[in-house]
């Protein structure tokens, strides 16, 4: 979408990348699941998941692209009831191998509170794939965070190269 947005961070942006609306189609999501299950397979990762939201699409992909991981989901606030998780999905193991997923990167806000929980449930980050990257210079600090390389399958260059920002 082309007009001032506020983004998740707070920031105004000219333009609006919503992912969601060619990743949840049948070819998008394929697509998005074959490239997240290579970069899983290729980084030895056996869970995927991130922050909910952004992460949902991209680690259902994954899974249903035949990648042989658990797939999983940060929360963005505890539950005050039920068993108080902020990782959902099915057991994780200590020995995980975390891939963190997203679909739109900006300033890396949510990929860090997903790194930020998952290892404070003492899993370890293999990598961090996001689906779009808008290239606000985040990347360093996401693998900093991490402790790990952090991959985007693509960037906005590749999809509005002509934008009024560049």
């Amino acid at each position: 979408m082309i007009g001032k947005v506020t983004l998740s961070s707070g920031l105004e942006a000219d333009y609006y990348v919503d992912a969601k609306r060619a990743t949840l189609l049948p070819a998008g999501f394929a697509a998005m699941g074959e490239l997240v299950a290579a970069e899983a397979q290729r980084l030895g990762a056996t869970a995927v998941g991130g922050l909910t939201m952004g992460a949902d699409p991209v680690a259902c992909a994954a899974l249903a692209a035949g990648a042989d991981v658990k797939a999983f989901f940060v929360r963005k606030e505890r539950k005050a009831h039920g068993l108080q998780r902020w990782v959902e999905g099915p057991p994780l193991d200590p020995d995980e191998r975390c891939l963190i997923v997203e679909d739109v990167v900006t300033t890396g806000g949510s990929t860090l509170q997903a790194i930020e929980r998952v290892q404070e449930e003492g899993l370890e980050i293999v990598g961090v794939v996001s689906v779009l990257d808008r290239l606000a210079g985040c990347g360093e600090k996401i693998e900093a965070a991490a402790g790990a390389p952090y991959v985007a399958l693509a960037t906005i260059d590749d999809v509005y190269p002509d934008r009024p920002d560049r």
